[in-house]
């Protein structure tokens, strides 16, 4: 699998760290309470299909990245870089 980085270009999967899923952007108020932090660290889902995850570029320029891809066909079907403040990205 090939992650086309929106700074370096196209690169081998082996050159990024992956994260896990973009929940690592939405994370909840400190005061949610403990069923909140309960399921947002340890529930996860494993959807056949279409997903948002969040690698770094390691072994490149460092950057985070927002990869929508399909975990079925393992088609990448787009690459931003991951911002600051609410996980939004381009």
């Amino acid at each position: 699998m090939r992650i086309k980085c929106p700074l370096c270009g196209e690169r081998d999967l082996r050159e990024f760290y992956y994260q896990g899923a973009d929940v690592a952007l939405h994370r909840p108020a400190p005061d949610a309470g403990p069923a909140v932090w309960d399921d947002y660290l340890y529930t996860r889902d494993n959807p056949a299909g279409v997903t948002r995850d969040l690698w770094q570029h390691e072994y490149g320029c460092g950057a985070w990245l927002l990869v929508q891809r399909n975990t079925v066909t393992h088609e990448i079907l787009n690459v931003t870089l991951a911002k600051n403040g609410g996980g939004h990205a381009d």
